[in-house]
């Protein structure tokens, strides 16, 4: 008797968008079966990884995280530049930390005027994480999206506290969306509601669910995302069928198991402890759904693209 594996019929499919323009574009989303399920559907685009990059020197990263981009963490520019020319990065995600109110506070014309130096020297898809600061995310990413217009930049958070604003420039200027909720599937579905009822039309938006790293929640991210896809593929909510973005390295660099120092409390070396802490939250994610990466070490870069290709070999 031939055995045959019990298979799961998908009724839905995750909308593919394109980030970015030009010949430096990427395809993510697409997918008619659960992550890596190739034996059951298709995953047209392999989880893509964004490099992150700041727009401000970073005064509290591990020692770890800083070594490769020795001598330009003070140039956003040149740092984006050598996340692409010597990493290969295929996305980059600028974090607007110069712009919190409660840090440096940049003004809006310099802000925006230090974005607009990145897009041009890149011609990878660019991502603008602001600071969750609802006015003053409004005022740069406002401002940005008319700067930039024509470039499709990646805009995100737009919470619904600001879905109206934000939203509605990024619509104006054509930019994407990342529609950004507390991890909470009824809330995403909400917040992309909202936006369709903007105008945002699908294939501008993007879903980020906010997760953590090993150790600090992840598994409850891992089982909202799950019920995510589930609507999404097998229960026909139109709502819930976007691509899912995970913003992994912001969350693993800031705990303290990666500024332990060396053999501190049995940990081993610190620099292997948190490349492998990043690259394992991302591995979670992934295998939970997530179609970027937001991801900080090469190394840790290196090991997820390597799992990735290897759970889609054919």
């Amino acid at each position: 008797m031939t055995f045959e594996i019990p298979k799961t019929a998908y009724s839905g499919k995750i909308r593919e968008i394109s980030l970015g323009k030009g010949d430096k574009a990427v395809a993510v989303g697409g997918e008619t079966s659960y992550p890596f399920y190739l034996f059951e559907g298709e995953m047209p685009n392999k989880p893509r990884i964004a490099m992150e990059v700041w727009d401000c020197p970073p005064e509290d990263w591990a020692e770890a995280a800083l070594e490769p981009f020795k001598g330009v963490t003070d140039d956003p520019v040149a740092w984006a530049k050598k996340c692409v020319d010597d990493y290969g990065a295929e996305i980059i995600a600028l974090e607007l930390i110069s712009i919190d109110p409660n840090g440096l506070d940049r003004g809006v014309d310099e802000a925006a005027g230090v974005i607009k130096k990145v897009a041009d020297a890149v011609d990878v898809p660019l991502i603008l994480w602001g600071t969750s600061n609802h006015d003053k995310d409004t005022e740069v990413l406002r401002a940005v999206s008319e700067l930039c217009q024509g470039k499709n930049l990646i805009i995100v958070p737009v919470e619904e506290g600001d879905h109206k604003r934000i939203g509605a420039a990024a619509l104006a200027y054509h930019h994407t969306v990342i529609s950004s909720t507390p991890i909470d599937i009824n809330l995403a579905k909400q917040l992309n509601i909202l936006l369709g009822n903007l105008g945002v039309p699908d294939d501008l938006l993007v879903m980020d669910p906010t997760v953590s790293g090993i150790g600090y929640g992840i598994e409850y991210c891992y089982s909202v995302m799950e019920r995510m896809r589930m609507a999404g593929l097998t229960q026909q909510d139109e709502k819930l069928q976007f691509p899912i973005i995970c913003n992994v390295s912001k969350e693993v660099w800031k705990t303290k198991e990666v500024h332990l120092p060396d053999d501190e409390l049995n940990m081993g070396d610190a620099k292997k402890r948190g490349i492998l802490m990043e690259a394992m939250s991302a591995m979670v994610l992934a295998l939970a759904g997530a179609d970027v990466l937001i991801m900080r070490h090469p190394e840790a870069i290196k090991l997820i693209r390597e799992m990735i290709a290897e759970l889609t070999a054919s």
